[in-house]
């Protein structure tokens, strides 16, 4: 009996964040552990139904890396980086669109919808959802021999992005998105997914933007989390390199996020068993909260 009393207590400690976001949009960025192991994944997705179930709308934007690279990999095409970035032709690209647009999302959408939820894959080119511009980049490889500042294919950013695509979807499903986006001769682009995610957030002016991770967070020269950060301090963190690798496009897309009028964005450890829970509906909340 005390554990049946325990259990209604948190659902009716839960109630003040269901209050406040209900009817609300939080953007959630899906990658890392969360995406690969399989009751990360399982718990990931009853979280994401609980909250369409209590009146938030959830959208889902997810990466794909470790899947295009052992696609990649099986079909023998060798990969170069360049500052981090996938070099990626014409060929390297059907490949990375066939995997996020079509394995990867569909996958996600089969889970959602398999533990009870009605989810819906979309990339940038459903309804022009995602406008992609091409992204140049610093050559950092002393393997390629090139100017400093090259092209690497059919990498970009995000132009635009289309909110009424997203808002028509979100009535009634959850949208999962492809990181694909088009630009405006129609070719694909490959486009990082935490930028999409913070570009999505700030069309659609969620209420929160949560990325998730395979760290506790930002964490400072010691190995602490920081567990605030205001967009101010952003570039003096990169600059002593507390913000670096991995972590660099994902406060850029928060910083992205808050600036067009999103409230609050967080980076989390999805390796936790209901991390997008206990983001929204805890006081102290996990990871590192971001805010103007």
């Amino acid at each position: 009996m005390q554990k049946l009393i325990e259990k209604a207590s948190t659902l009716v400690e839960s109630l003040p964040y269901i209050r406040r976001f209900y009817g609300k949009t939080i953007v959630v960025k899906y990658g890392g552990s969360a995406m690969v192991e399989t009751e990360l994944k399982n718990n990931f997705a009853k979280d994401i139904v609980l909250l369409k179930y209590v009146g938030i709308n959830p959208i889902i934007v997810h990466g794909g890396g470790p899947q295009i690279a052992e696609m990649l990999e099986k079909m023998g095409i060798k990969t170069k980086f360049v500052s981090g970035m996938r070099v990626t032709d014409k060929e390297t690209m059907s490949v990375v669109e066939m995997v996020l647009a079509g394995k990867v999302n569909k996958d996600i959408v089969n889970l959602i919808n398999k533990n009870g939820g009605s989810a819906i894959g979309l990339s940038g080119k459903d309804g022009h959802l995602l406008t992609a511009e091409k992204l140049m980049v610093e050559n950092d490889s002393t393997i390629l021999q090139a100017p400093e500042i090259m092209d690497i294919g059919h990498v970009g950013r995000v132009k635009e992005v289309d909110a009424d695509v997203i808002q028509a979807v979100s009535k009634d499903f959850i949208p999962i998105i492809a990181p694909v986006g088009i630009d405006d001769d129609y070719e694909a682009y490959n486009i990082n997914a935490d930028l999409v995610a913070g570009s999505v957030a700030a069309a659609v002016k969620a209420e929160k933007l949560i990325m998730l991770t395979d760290v506790r967070g930002v964490l400072d020269n010691d190995g602490s989390l920081i567990s605030s950060i205001k967009t101010d301090d952003v570039p003096r963190l990169k600059h002593e390199k507390i913000i670096k690798g991995g972590m660099i496009p994902k406060t850029d897309a928060a910083v992205t996020a808050l600036q067009a009028g999103i409230n609050k964005a967080h980076i989390v450890d999805g390796r936790i068993l209901h991390s997008v829970l206990l983001e929204i509906f805890t006081d102290s909340g996990i990871g590192t909260q971001i805010t103007l």
